[in-house]
């Protein structure tokens, strides 16, 4: 006779059962004591030996379970009454069964005795080898209910299965934050201890998650294993060939809540966002001058530096943005693209056709704070100031005189060099400074700028006017 006494909230269940052996049992009495209600189940040998394998049972009312073998029965007790009875003598931990013990046992002796037979990692339990051996055969038996997607091993499931729910059940002690897989809370936990445990082999640089670590690796080894469909492109990351697919795509599913802009990707949506906000976080150590835009601030220090990344094929000129080359490579292909509306005059820069519209606008926006001219580009204005200061930071190599502006120093080193560059397109005559040809050229034209006010004859050059001046004054000098 077996007796199980079971406590459960105010009532007490009974089990008892006479055994004779497990495999020749004639009888098996069952009785149970609910209240004042008696179930008894009763097989006997006729009963036992027609229906052997399908119908001897044990019935258990509490919970409605049914069980071939009434040890099966004894363990499934265990789960009401909460009884642990096998416990590790290594580290403590009790367990319900003595094989759920044996497993856990495994993990102090490091016993791995189940195999994979066909890359031979080896295991401690049967069923982590029946979820490893998913990988060979890409069988995937366990499907989410909300989206389809499945998976090879139930607990990728039980993790997935916590995108659809809100259920965030690892929390961070240290802020409270909480997570919905172990393996974010652990990454998360890097951020309060600045741990990096995962170094590169190649250069030294650590991280935090060993999937940073594999992603970074791909740079030293060139691995690029994500390919594009419709071009072939090919991309080390995963995120990065997503991006890429919405060229082909047209997909911009980012949009500006201000003003309805689209975009391919958010990072684009939040540089753009700082357009309405003003906001301007990217600011520069050398001046402090600050940027919307993180790409801003990269090109701007370049003015800091003689890094010049970007050089010419044609004359191998180097340049430290991209749009000077741009603009520089048409002085070799003669490029225009840019048309002044009113006058049709073309340029090969945008900035250069801004200035130029400002003689059609008459706009000025530019005024000298000494004198309060005021010029259309920022560059006169510079030159104007230098009157005022008496600077002259442009220096002749060969005499040591020093000028206001570069090209008056362009100009005067023709002296030196002997080179006359600007030619008259009607003598063939040449002169070392534009001024000196925009005067000779007034001899084969009618046009005279210069007039005497007094008799009001007229000159075509300002020496001519200075020499006719002293028939009036008497000038002799």
């Amino acid at each position: 006779m077996a007796s199980v006494k079971l406590e459960d909230c105010s009532q007490t269940l009974v089990l008892n059962v006479n055994i004779k052996d497990e495999e020749e049992e004639e009888k098996i009495g069952t009785s149970v004591s609910h209240g004042d209600h008696v179930e008894t189940f009763s097989t006997s040998r006729e009963h036992q030996q027609e229906d052997h394998r399908a119908k001897r049972s044990h019935h258990w009312p509490h919970c409605e379970e049914i069980f071939p073998f009434l040890s099966k029965l004894k363990i499934h007790l265990k789960i009401h009454t909460g009884e642990k009875p096998y416990s590790c003598s290594d580290c403590g931990k009790c367990f319900k069964t003595s094989t759920k013990l044996k497993v856990h046992q495994r993990t102090h002796k490091g016993e791995k005795p189940y195999s994979c037979s066909d890359c031979g990692v080896s295991f401690s339990r049967s069923d982590t080898l029946k979820q490893h051996e998913h990988i060979h055969t890409r069988e995937k038996p366990y499907s989410c209910s909300d989206c389809g997607n499945s998976f090879s091993q139930l607990g990728h499931l039980k993790t997935h299965e916590r995108i659809h729910s809100e259920v965030k059940p690892f929390y961070c002690s240290d802020c409270v934050k909480c997570f919905k897989t172990s393996t974010a809370l652990k990454v998360h936990h890097g951020t309060h201890t600045g741990e990096k445990p995962y170094s590169c082999s190649d250069c030294g640089k650590s991280f935090s998650q060993l999937g940073t670590l594999k992603i970074h690796e791909r740079i030293h080894t060139g691995e690029k294993p994500y390919s594009c469909s419709d071009c072939g492109a090919s991309f080390s990351l995963l995120g990065t060939l997503k991006k890429h697919e919405r060229i082909h795509t047209g997909e911009k599913p980012y949009s500006c809540s201000d003003c309805g802009a689209s975009f391919s990707r958010p990072d684009t949506l939040k540089r753009h966002e700082h357009i309405h906000t003003g906001e301007k976080p990217y600011s520069c150590s050398d001046c402090g001058k600050s940027f919307s835009q993180l790409g801003h601030l990269k090109t701007h220090e370049r003015i800091h530096s003689e890094v010049k990344p970007f050089y010419c094929s044609d004359c191998v000129k180097c340049f430290k943005t991209s749009t000077e080359l741009k603009d520089h490579q048409r002085t070799h292909t003669g490029e225009k693209p840019y048309s002044c509306s009113d006058c049709g005059k073309s340029f090969s820069q945008l900035g250069t056709l801004k200035q130029h519209e400002r003689i059609h606008k008459g706009e000025k926006p530019y005024s000298c704070s000494d004198c309060g001219a005021i010029f259309s580009r920022l560059g006169t204005l510079k030159k104007h100031e230098r009157v005022h200061t008496g600077e002259k930071p442009y220096s002749c190599s060969d005499c040591g005189a020093s000028f206001s502006c570069l090209d008056t120093l362009k100009q005067h080193e023709h002296i030196h060099t002997g080179e006359k560059p600007y030619p008259c397109s009607d003598c063939g005559k040449s002169f070392s400074q534009l001024g000196h040809l925009k005067t000779h050229e007034r001899i084969h034209s009618e046009v005279k700028h210069y007039y005497w006010s007094d008799c009001v004859k007229c000159f075509k050059t300002s020496t001519e006017l200075t020499v006719h001046q002293r028939t009036h004054t008497g000038e002799k000098p």
